[in-house]
This record gives C-alpha cells, sequence and structure tokens, in this order.
C-alpha cells in the first residue's frame, strides 16, 4: 500500500451520527489517507482527487479556484438537445478534456448542442468504459482531473452546447472499491449483476444517500454540469415511500430554481417502465427523461436482419411503426424472448421524455467485436438510420463518429492490475457472446491496451454521411412541423409493405415523411389526398416530375430511402 505524503498523524471524534471528524489547516495538494482500525490504510471515499490512481492517496483540491465566466448560461431543455455522447479517452488523440475541448467547433458546426460524457468518476487504470469507477467525487486524473473537467465545460458552454455527464449510482467497480470498509454503504438485502447493492433502503441509508445526492449536487452545482444520465436505475433497489430517485429528482429542481439554469435528470432503464418520468402526483419519480432501446432494436434488426438473443423480440417493420407511434414497442404484449408479458403505456407522455438512437456505447460496444452499423451497412442504409433517429420526434443521440462513418470499433476495455480479476472479466466477456458470435471468433482482450487504442477515433470523414447529418439536424432546428413534441403532432399511418409514413404538423405548417426500409425499388400511391413537393431527402423519381399530384401519382422509392415532402399551394 503506497504511504501518505501527509508528515505526522492527526486524531479524529465519532460524532452522534457515526461520522468520524476532525478539522485541519491544509493547502491544496496535500495527500492523505484514512487510517481504519490501526493498521489499514484507505483513501478517501469522498475525494475530489486521486492523481496516483485508486490505491493511492487522497488530495486536497480547491473547487473554488476556478474563474467560470458562463454566468449568462442558462442551458438548453431537453426538448431541444441534440445529443452527442462520447468517451473522453478515445474522442481524441490526446485522450484528455482538452481534445474534447478542442473538437467543440466542429460539433457546433455539426449542429450538435449537448454532449454526454461516458462515467468520469475515477476508475482503475487510464483505460475503462467508466462504469468501474470507484471515487464518485474524483475525476479520473487520467482525462485532466478537476481543471480539465471545469475548462471543457466552462468552453462547452460559451459554444452553446450543454454538459450532460454520465453517473452510475447503481454499483461500484471491483477494483478500488474501499467504500464498503467505512460503513454500510452496500446492502445483500438485494442483488444485482455487479454484486451487493447500494444500500439507498436498508439500516442506516440515511448517510448512504447523503453520499450520493451530494455528489449530484457537486455535478449540477459546483462544475456547472447542466444534465445527469443515471445508469440501470432498475438496479437500485428501493421501496421507501419517498426513493431515492424523488430526492435526486427534488435536488435537481432545487439548484434549478437557485441558479436559473436548466438543470435536468434522464434515467437508463430496461424495463419499459413509465413510473421513472411520471409526476409524483402519479405515483411517479418526475424524472425529466428515459433512454428508450427498443427504438433502437426495431430499427437495427431492419436494417441489418440481426435476429439474435433479444433481438428475437424484434424484426417486422410494425415494430417500428409501433415504436414511432408508442414508445415502447412491449407495452404490455408477450415477449418471447422474456416468456412472458412485458411493459407499461407511455401515451400520456409527450415525445421529448425519450431519448432515441441507431447506435451508442452499449449497442456498439456490447456486441462482441465492439462494430459500430458503418461495418455492417450501406451507406444509404446508414442515411437512413440517421433520418430515422433525426427525422423523430424524440430527443436523439448520435454515437461519436457515427455522424462520419467511423470505423474503428467500440470494443470493451479496462486496466485493472488484479490478475483474478482480469481473468474473470475476460471469462466473462467470452461467455456473455457465446449465442453472438461463432466458436472461431476471437473477441477482443478488454485488458489489452490495443484493444483501447483500436477504439480511439480515426477522423476519416466521409463527406458525403457528414454533410447528410448537417442537413438533417439543420432541418430538425429549423423546420417548423418538426417542432411538435405532444402526442398529437405526429400522425404514424400503417406501413405500406416496408414503408414507414410519418406525418408530422404544427400550426400551419405539415410535412409528410417516407422511410423505405427495403432493398427494392418500390412504387406507392399518394394517399394524403394533397399534392405533395420533395423538400428533403435521397434518392427518388415521381414519374418524371419533381412533384406528386393528389390524384394517380405515384411515389418511386429507390431501396433505402427517406424523403420529406410538404403540400404543395
Amino acid at each position: 500500500m503506497v504511504k501518505s505524503p501527509v508528515e505526522g498523524k492527526c486524531a479524529m471524534e465519532k460524532d452522534e451520527w457515526g461520522y468520524w471528524r476532525t478539522r485541519l489547516d491544509v493547502s491544496p495538494g496535500t495527500r492523505y489517507f484514512f487510517r481504519l482500525d490501526e493498521d489499514v490504510m484507505c483513501p478517501d471515499p469522498a475525494a475530489f482527487s486521486q492523481p496516483e490512481g485508486v490505491h493511492g492517496p487522497s488530495e486536497v483540491i480547491d473547487l473554488t479556484a476556478f474563474s467560470w465566466q458562463d454566468k449568462d448560461w442558462t442551458g438548453i431543455p431537453l426538448s431541444n438537445q441534440i445529443i452527442y455522447e462520447l468517451h473522453t479517452g478515445v474522442f481524441s488523440p490526446t485522450h484528455d478534456f482538452d481534445g474534447v475541448r478542442e473538437k467543440l467547433d466542429y460539433l457546433a458546426d455539426l449542429g450538435i448542442n449537448a454532449i454526454e460524457l461516458m462515467p468520469l468518476a475515477q476508475f482503475p487504470g487510464d483505460r475503462n468504459w467508466g462504469y468501474d469507477g470507484v471515487f464518485p467525487f474524483a475525476i479520473q486524473h487520467s482525462y485532466g482531473g478537476t481543471a480539465g473537467f471545469q475548462r471543457l465545460v466552462d468552453a462547452a458552454h460559451a459554444k452553446g452546447i450543454a454538459v450532460i455527464v454520465d453517473v452510475v449510482y447503481n454499483h461500484f467497480g471491483p477494483e478500488g472499491n474501499y467504500l464498503g470498509q467505512y460503513g454500510p454503504y452496500f446492502t445483500d438485502k438485494y442483488k444485482t449483476p455487479w454484486g451487493d447493492a447500494i444500500n439507498v433502503d436498508d439500516a442506516w441509508s440515511d448517510g448512504v444517500r447523503n453520499y450520493f445526492l451530494q455528489n449530484a449536487r457537486m455535478w449540477l452545482e459546483d462544475y456547472h454540469v447542466d444534465t445527469l444520465r443515471l445508469d440501470a436505475v432498475h438496479a437500485i433497489k428501493d421501496f421507501s415511500a419517498v426513493t431515492f430517485m424523488q430526492e435526486l429528482k427534488e435536488l435537481a429542481a432545487d439548484i434549478e430554481r437557485r441558479t436559473g439554469c436548466h438543470k435536468e435528470l434522464i434515467a437508463e432503464l430496461d424495463l419499459n417502465d413509465p413510473r421513472y418520468i411520471n409526476p409524483p402526483a402519479k405515483g411517479g419519480y418526475g424524472l425529466d427523461g428515459q433512454w428508450v432501446d427498443e427504438f433502437h432494436h426495431a430499427l437495427r434488426t431492419l436494417l441489418t436482419g440481426d435476429r439474435r438473443s433479444y433481438y428475437s423480440d424484434f424484426g417486422s417493420i410494425g415494430q417500428l411503426e409501433k415504436a414511432f407511434r408508442d414508445t415502447y414497442v412491449y407495452d404490455g404484449v408477450y415477449s418471447p424472448h422474456r416468456q412472458r408479458t412485458f411493459g407499461g403505456h407511455v401515451d400520456s407522455h409527450p415525445y421529448d421524455q425519450f431519448v432515441v438512437f441507431a447506435q451508442n456505447h452499449d449497442q456498439v460496444g456490447n456486441r462482441a467485436m465492439g462494430d459500430r452499423l458503418t461495418d455492417n451497412l450501406t451507406i444509404e442504409q446508414l442515411k437512413l438510420a440517421a433520418a430515422a433517429v433525426l427525422l423523430s420526434p424524440y430527443v436523439p443521440l448520435l454515437f461519436m463518429g457515427e455522424e462520419y462513418g467511423e470505423r474503428n470499433p467500440f470494443p470493451f476495455f479496462v486496466s485493472f492490475t488484479d490478475p483474478a480479476l482480469i481473468k474473470a472479466v475476460r471469462e466473462g466477456r467470452a461467455a456473455e457472446f457465446k449465442g453472438f458470435v461463432d466458436e472461431q471468433v476471437t473477441i477482443p482482450d478488454p485488458e489489452s491496451a490495443g484493444t483501447f487504442e483500436s477504439a480511439v477515433l480515426s477522423w476519416n470523414i466521409n463527406e458525403e454521411l457528414a454533410s447528410w447529418y448537417r442537413e438533417l439536424i439543420r432541418f430538425r432546428l429549423t423546420r417548423p412541423a418538426m417542432q411538435g413534441r405532444t402526442r398529437d403532432s405526429m400522425i404514424v399511418h400503417p406501413a405500406i409493405g416496408n414503408v414507414l409514413l410519418l406525418e408530422r404538423k404544427i400550426v400551419n405548417d405539415r410535412i409528410w415523411i417516407l422511410l423505405h426500409f427495403g432493398a427494392e425499388t418500390v412504387n406507392i400511391e399518394n394517399t394524403t389526398g394533397v399534392t405533395l413537393r420533395s423538400v428533403f431527402g435521397g434518392k427518388r423519381t415521381f414519374e418524371g416530375t419533381s412533384e406528386v399530384r393528389s390524384d394517380s401519382h405515384v411515389i418511386r422509392l429507390e431501396p433505402w430511402t427517406a424523403i420529406v415532402f410538404e403540400q404543395k399551394i
């Protein structure tokens, strides 16, 4: 164990709540350990800095030393966001916050107004997705720590870009997790896929809740973060009368009132349960939004034909139609993969409470090889996938590099030091993908530095695809009919073969969106009752004219095509 460079020892006293306290006159840069039970020295689980890693001493830092320049920033509501998810370590060649900051002009030009950073809490080593973090208050030292993150947030706000941070309140990583030695932060009352659950409703859980609430306050207030994406909230087991989720939302709302900035919470969950976004008056937790994996599943299976494992529940055009109309595909209907009836209804919620995507870190990185859609689809199919997401009324999320056709994979990677843990991770990944890959396929070694290096973005930009994304985002942000978010602002017509027809409207503006998920050219009738004129889209012909009349004219759609029409006056 690393020894503390702080000279001498200082006794602590236990207060009535069970906390050990003392007050010292120390300067930023001072490093220290806590000594537990005489011979056990541990880092501070609430430390703001771990410059020597998860087993090294904690460091005192001054969060107030940075001079913020974003006093006029008021944030961007979730309904108006174009989210770009990125991993700080592989987004740029420098693997840090400064590398992200240098790309802000590029992102702003693309039309991005919110960046979502995968978890930043200190994790073992220099390579990790971030979900193995063990010091929630300490920002990963290899990314640039506190100072680097403050510079990034301030610069993003100056460019009109909100900052979302992915936080993990459902488990801790397996290496460097000293929290259990300090108190009852975990409970064996419940189990999660990662071991014992965080104790938010068992004995002594008040202090545990406060630990995480103060962490959320740090991000939203001290670091000026706009939104927290809450990882796997279904793994936070809580049967309290007033749940931790409710307290978290109340905290965010209070900070929003005091700062005048939008402060929002987005949940990731796989339960198809609207309780998390239902208002408290309806027995819900009042969160602002949630990720929707089923939109991705319905879209991906149509584009790739992949029906393995949980994708077996998807694959028809009717399911994507339902994802557009009802959000949840499984909303109280039988799921063959789960072998039970699954999900609830969300038809009382506006579209802008749901984040959808064609790719994200889970849906790329949790594939055996970490391969992107770029490896499996043609350029026209990639453009169609982008159109399905960005022409929807949902909140769109792009995964770093998808907008220009990045071909480097995004496999799972770690940098643990315990050989037994490394062995367990390797074996676990192999077992996880048994049903997805052939036995002769070699899954990338999560511990290898080469696996991490393979994921670093190449920035080899396909200009045709990049231009398509820029124009899609511009159309989404500027066309009045695209601003509708209530359920009555879009009509999802029954699918015609492999073609979806979406009608979007607001006030006096109305557009019709055709999405063709087929490999053959098709002709469909103009059933809108009006003469149409194309305003956006890919390959198409209309019997030799640029218009489609309301009578017998048909629309000819090339394979894998997205096209938008308006009424010709």
